[in-house]
């Protein structure tokens, strides 16, 4: 006998009451081993694969991609064998979800017999088989998989490579496919691939489709939706200066080997952390927030200082906590960490959280000048240009110099334009004679 089971969004911790829906892993009629990644689902910044608690026939899966679904709500109905469904306590018990490469409850304790990190487990392999292949696909004896795994990311890639994510070997773990899969695939063997039906028009056989629909979704809907909510709640203004960094350039010159001696490639970037750091003891109405529900200004003793990372899934921050305690190697050391995990989609929820002031840097593609948008709930954020040599007057004289512009944006609800001001020309203070960080580090 079949019994129907219903399968609810678990409570996934930190306050969460619900997420969006990114990808479907499963469709109606799949029959699902225990663990096998069924959903993912995008809480804040992270995304979490839900996977299966229990093997079964998935009857039907609830939420389109981009939907926002609630904590117990349906996601999968299963059909079960053993002719009764499972007792209230096994149907709410958690799945399992990947963290950071490690198999977790979604309470934060080791997994269950059969997870990935219990020592008695037996070894899982870094790919699932591949299914047996027929027809064409079998002639040509390569590889294909019907459903093959993929995180949105890696399947617009493949969209965009006009590759089909069937015939390309996963190398990822539980066999999904990645990016250097996609990159070392090329495309898709001629000789197996099925021969596809012909156009509707002649000219779409010319031209290609004129158009593509994709889900606005998953991180990049979020982007949206934060940036949408603090140009709506934050009253921005932007403020614009140079910082002659030609002494922080020579700095970080004249240290970079010992640095390189140490494991690590010194950037501009921790150094402009520790000057926001002092400037920010100085300045603490920029370290604050308001609480609109007390009307009530929160000044936050705490420098955690979040750095504006890009990825394939678009532009997250990344989270430098208690920057104040840490020497400019060990946060040069935890930006390339975090930054990579972000870019490898492996980002740890509090790792996205809780920063009271953010950095953005574009980079080799600064440009000019820009206004940032403010990091909400923060009050402020700073955005730093790429470095250009320009001409400089030093006692009375023109000389080369090395220019970064600076651009900072404020909350004018809480930060009066005098304040921005002097907050800006502190961190610049220190940039320009960084000399001083050293005499005044804690």
């Amino acid at each position: 006998m079949m019994a129907r089971w219903e399968f609810k969004l678990p409570d996934i911790g930190e306050g969460i009451t619900e997420g969006e829906i990114v990808s479907w892993l499963i469709q109606p009629g799949d029959a699902v081993q225990e663990d096998q990644p069924m959903v993912e689902i995008m809480t804040d910044k992270a995304t979490v694969t839900i996977t299966a608690p229990k093997p079964g026939t998935v009857v039907e899966t609830r939420g389109k991609v981009g939907e926002i679904v609630a904590v117990h709500a349906v996601l999968v109905v299963f059909e079960l064998e053993g002719g009764r469904a499972p007792s209230p306590g096994q149907g709410t018990s958690p799945p399992l979800r990947e963290t950071n490469g490690a198999t977790l409850k979604e309470d934060g304790g080791p997994a269950a017999a059969g997870a990935g990190n219990r020592k008695d487990a037996s070894p899982r392999t870094s790919q699932q088989a591949p299914p047996v292949l027929q027809g064409a696909a079998a002639a040509g004896g390569g590889y294909f998989n019907e459903k093959p795994l993929a995180t949105p990311a890696t399947r617009k890639l493949a969209r965009d490579m006009n590759v089909d994510l069937r015939w390309v070997p996963p190398t990822g773990s539980q066999g999904r496919v990645t990016k250097r899969d996609l990159e070392s695939f090329g495309h898709p063997p001629s000789a197996a691939t099925p021969p596809r039906p012909p156009p509707a028009q002649p000219s779409a056989a010319v031209h290609g489709p004129l158009e593509e629909r994709v889900p606005f979704a998953g991180l990049r809907r979020r982007i949206a939706q934060k940036m949408a909510l603090s140009t709506r709640t934050a009253a921005h203004f932007t403020f614009v200066e140079e910082c002659d960094a030609t002494e922080l350039k020579a700095m970080r010159d004249r240290l970079q080997r010992d640095a390189e001696a140490l494991g690590l490639k010194l950037t501009f970037l921790p150094f402009v952390v520790k000057a926001v750091v002092a400037a920010l003891k100085k300045h603490p109405m920029l370290n604050t927030t308001l609480d609109e529900a007390t009307n009530e200004i929160v000044f936050r003793k705490y420098f955690h200082i979040g750095i504006a990372t890009a990825t394939d899934a678009g532009l997250v921050v990344v989270v430098v906590r208690d920057a104040d305690r840490k020497s400019i190697l060990e946060i040069g050391r935890e930006i390339d960490h975090l930054a990579a995990e972000a870019r490898a989609g492996k980002a740890k929820l509090e790792d996205l959280q809780g920063s009271t002031f953010t950095i953005t840097s574009p980079g080799a593609q600064g440009g000019l000048f820009a206004t940032p948008i403010i990091n909400f709930p923060e009050v402020a954020i700073l955005g730093v240009h790429r470095m250009r040599e320009r001409p400089v007057v030093k006692n009375g004289q023109i000389v080369v110099g090395n220019v970064l512009l600076l651009s900072l944006s404020f909350d004018h609800r809480i930060v009066d334009g005098l304040v921005g001001a002097a907050f800006a020309y502190e961190i610049i203070g220190y940039l320009e004679k960084p000399d001083r960080l050293m005499l005044e580090m804690a």
